[in-house]
């Protein structure tokens, strides 16, 4: 046979092989998506209308809630369904863990019965300070779902929205600042901020720590009647945003004092004339020196943006775990975390 065309022939069955090569592993990718989830087309394409099931593997803090009827409609989620059925989890489209209870050992993964191509959810929203334990889960999730805006899944502790009506009175003022602690440390920045400034301003501290608790339709009554909350985080993380200033602080209608993220991180979610940041100040003294003398003109400033805006707290995990269904067909389930510990405690 000619030279030429012995190479041709050779080229030719490369080639074949080379095609039947991509055909395979295309169907193997292809066939990982349709069996794990059942509403992936051939292309890879979400299906619009697709039942999406949500299987929560175990609740948070073990507080369970109803799950009866169609509880993410209620959340302006359609064909999203949530369960915590565990016999489901050959069928969930996708499967969310809560980091808490995977840390002290109460529940664990089911690793030698997981569907080939099924997403799986790690969520927390503790700070990296108070999360351990996260070496032991390299290359298992394919999400997070977190209080950082670069999650997969971002999970606020509150947001402002636009109002709707006319915003509610300033409560009236006869106090100057107020804290509330449970877990009250030495080391903690915010214990060492506090000792500084209470030498120089008034401060009624509540809390477990002090041994003040207060019940939960306790807490907002009690601070309303504050000029201004110290809204101190236990540790200070990329975009480590508590309830500290959502609700203890502007949902009391108190200007709130913060120590946390970078004051830029707060203005990405607040109005930079809504709060105080300790970093904006060179002492403990002038802080308390500027929040003592400010006057009424000034202190009503800092509520300019009730009249458009309202607090939105989020505290239902049935709300949290139905916002995965909108983010489900803009996720890729390719990705995976290969070393969650490094990406967490980056911030």
């Amino acid at each position: 046979m000619p030279t030429y065309r012995l190479f041709f022939h050779q080229a030719m069955a490369g080639m074949a092989l080379l095609v039947a090569l991509w055909l395979l592993i295309s169907h193997l990718l292809f066939s990982s998506r349709v069996w794990g989830t059942g509403m992936w087309s051939l292309s890879g394409a979400f299906q619009p209308g697709s039942k999406i099931t949500v299987l929560i593997w175990h609740w948070p803090f073990n507080k369970s809630l109803p799950l009866d009827g169609d509880v993410c409609a209620h959340y302006g989620m359609v064909n999203c369904w949530l369960s915590t059925n565990h016999s489901l989890l050959s069928q969930a489209s996708v499967v969310v863990f809560h980091h808490h209870e995977l840390q002290n050992g109460a529940a664990r993964l089911p690793l030698a019965h997981r569907p080939l191509g099924q997403p799986w959810v790690w969520t927390n929203l503790e700070s990296p300070s108070n999360t351990h334990g996260l070496s032991r889960y390299r290359n298992i999730f394919n999400w997070v779902m977190t209080y950082r805006r670069d999650s997969d899944i971002f999970v606020p502790y509150g947001e402002l929205v636009p109002r709707d009506g006319p915003a509610p009175p300033v409560p009236a003022k006869n106090r100057t600042a107020a804290w509330v602690i449970s877990n009250y440390r030495k080391t903690q920045k915010r214990v060492v901020v506090y000792n500084q400034l209470s030498k120089h301003l008034q401060v009624d501290v509540f809390g477990r720590a002090n041994r003040k608790p207060l019940c939960p339709d306790c807490l907002l009554p009690t601070l309303a009647p504050y000029r201004f909350y110290l809204a101190f985080e236990n540790s200070q993380h990329q975009d480590y945003i508590t309830e500290k200033l959502w609700r203890n602080a502007l949902g009391a209608g108190v200007v709130p004092v913060v120590l946390g993220p970078p004051r830029s991180t707060y203005e990405a979610v607040l109005p930079a004339d809504s709060f105080i940041h300790v970093d904006d100040f060179s002492s403990a003294q002038e802080l308390a020196t500027f929040l003592k003398s400010m006057n009424a003109s000034r202190y009503q400033s800092f509520f300019a943006w009730r009249e458009r805006l309202a607090v939105r707290l989020y505290s239902d995990w049935r709300e949290r775990f139905c916002g995965i269904c909108a983010r489900y067909p803009h996720l890729s389930q390719d990705q995976i975390y290969r070393d969650l510990e490094a990406w967490f405690k980056s911030g």
